[in-house]
């Protein structure tokens, strides 16, 4: 393997799923303004909007997840088209 590819400031992250608020940690080299204490120790934070613990895949469940409006967009442009 080559030598000098691989980054070396790997680092403890925490990643928050903003739609169930869960938090994990894990080695990352993201860069991130934000910080977060978990169990007295401030970590770098990392913002997701789905993870392992609220995708449908994973939990088995269907849950809608309107994050940046798409649903009401979707219907606002292909309103003209409904039939009546």
């Amino acid at each position: 393997m080559r030598k000098g590819i691989h980054p070396e400031n790997y680092r403890m992250v925490a990643f928050k799923d903003m739609s169930n608020e869960d938090v994990f940690l894990t080695r990352s080299t993201v860069d991130t303004k934000e910080t977060l204490e978990v169990d007295g120790v401030s970590y770098p934070l990392v913002k997701l909007e789905i993870s392992r613990t609220s995708h449908p895949f994973y939990t088995g469940k269907s849950k809608l997840i309107d994050a940046a409006g798409r649903i009401d967009k979707f219907k606002t442009k292909y309103a003209k088209f409904k039939k009546e």
